[in-house]
């Protein structure tokens, strides 16, 4: 007896993701904190070793950016003009932290490991891709909220 061959769906990497319902949730929060506390223990000690000016510039903009997250997730409903301004912040200060991580990485290319300051660079560049992601994402439901309310 011959069977009838089943219908096979389409492999892909595709996967259904929790929903969200903290700003702790948030994959870009995950991912930049992750990267604050690996700043904060493998690159920091370097930092205060080599007596670096832009320590504390680095060390703030890094803990702002999951702040700023968590912060634009909870105006999200009640002031999306300034939760979206709260994401374009933290883009902006993805690009501060590559900045001061590439300077860092240059400056003292005998002293560091280059690999690590890559890879956190790399990390910081792909949370900005999909928090520029998620700014649109929540802009298209303000305007679908907008559209609802007239």
């Amino acid at each position: 007896m011959i069977l009838p061959q089943r219908k096979t769906y389409r492999k892909t990497s595709f996967r259904v993701k929790r929903p969200i319902r903290t700003f702790r949730d948030l994959e870009v929060y995950q991912r930049t904190a992750k990267c604050s506390v690996r700043i904060m223990k493998e690159v920091l000690p370097l930092l205060e070793a080599k007596d670096c000016p832009v320590k504390d510039k680095l060390v703030d903009c890094v803990l702002e950016i999951p702040r700023f997250i968590g912060k634009g997730h909870s105006k999200r409903f009640d002031e999306p003009e300034a939760s979206l301004a709260l994401l374009e912040d933290v883009m902006s200060l993805c690009n501060d932290a590559v900045v001061y991580l590439e300077q860092v990485r240059d400056i003292y290319a005998d002293d560091v490991d280059s690999v690590v300051f890559n890879d956190i660079i790399q990390e910081y560049i792909f949370s900005r891709r999909k928090i520029f992601n998620l700014f649109k994402a929540w802009k298209r439901m303000d305007e679908a909220y907008a559209k609802r309310a007239r």
